[in-house]
């Protein structure tokens, strides 16, 4: 099974973005978050795609923006153009990061043609300010040829759930999350370790392409389609690369995102079982069972016992 359909009751998350609320506590803690999120520009869209955004964030390509912040953009699908007031206007696909500056006129967009999806993180205080002026990254040269990395996009996706399930103290975890992730921009771009084996890159595009789409359905033979490596090739490197064949790999990553929410998270087994990609409650929980060999809420339960 291919989980090619799921619940039609409950719609595609397709974009979320959150904007914080910033308090003394966390300034005084030297290091802070006030937005996080992610998108989907298809073709031929209007770019941004809204207009609910607060005003400092909102802009045009006519006008561009000023913000007052670190921001940190993550491109993981399509391609478009970015240019500021330091850096000439520059290509940029899918696997590349780029930072804003506070007080740098930006703008950035995606192409016509192929849109994009983006990730996005805003931060800012005392350490960040440090950080910055110790070399990591240029205003001139923002960007980051990280690729489609699996770790990071882990990385976001917790990001992202942290914040999306709001627990208490989570403001300080998740700038300790936005911390990881810049460093391993910095291990990245200091130690440039990507294979260049052309089969491998693909192979780790497929990984990230299965991780991305654990909340949406996908067809793994289809997936495929988009990678120039026929089929039956595709399954005999990735087994040998993971250890195990695409749909079990795939199956995993959901059967390991279910558990991470009964543990972070107070969502209900429905809630976790669509947020897991799976088709309904019924599917997922005795899908669950038969791997983990305890309902979702025993495990819950046990997890619980154990901290």
């Amino acid at each position: 099974m291919l989980f090619s359909q799921i619940n039609k009751n409950i719609p595609l998350l397709k974009d979320y973005y959150k904007y914080l609320p910033v308090t003394n506590t966390e300034k005084e803690w030297g290091f802070y978050i006030n937005t996080v999120g992610y998108s989907v520009t298809n073709p031929l869209e209007t770019y941004p795609p809204s207009k609910d955004h607060p005003l400092p964030h909102q802009f045009t390509w006519n006008k561009g923006r000023i913000l007052n912040g670190y921001y940190l953009v993550f491109i993981s699908k399509g391609r478009g153009t970015f240019e500021s007031a330091l850096t000439r206007s520059k290509p940029v696909s899918e696997g590349i990061c780029f930072l804003l500056y506070p007080n740098v006129w930006h703008r950035y967009k995606p192409d016509l043609n192929t849109g994009w999806e983006e990730y996005w993180v805003g931060f800012n205080g005392m350490y960040p300010d440090h950080i910055m002026k110790n070399n990591f990254g240029h205003p001139e040269n923002p960007f980051f040829e990280i690729g489609l990395s699996e770790p990071f996009l882990m990385i976001f996706q917790r990001l992202l759930d942290n914040v999306r399930n709001g627990l208490p103290g989570y403001h300080q975890v998740i700038s300790g999350i936005t911390l990881e992730m810049l460093a391993t921009l910095y291990n990245f771009s200091t130690n440039k370790h990507q294979s260049q084996n052309k089969d491998l890159q693909l192979i780790h595009k497929a990984r990230f392409m299965l991780r991305e789409s654990l909340e949406r359905p996908i067809d793994i033979p289809q997936m495929v389609k988009e990678l120039p490596m026929s089929y039956a090739k595709f399954r005999k490197l990735f087994k040998e690369q993971t250890g195990t064949s695409p749909h079990q790999y795939y199956l995993n990553l959901r059967i390991s995102r279910a558990k991470s929410l009964l543990q972070t998270t107070e969502l209900n087994v429905n809630e976790i079982a669509y947020q897991s990609g799976f088709e309904s409650e019924y599917y997922f929980s005795k899908f669950f069972k038969k791997k983990v060999n305890l309902s979702a809420t025993q495990y819950r339960l046990l997890k619980k016992q154990l901290k």
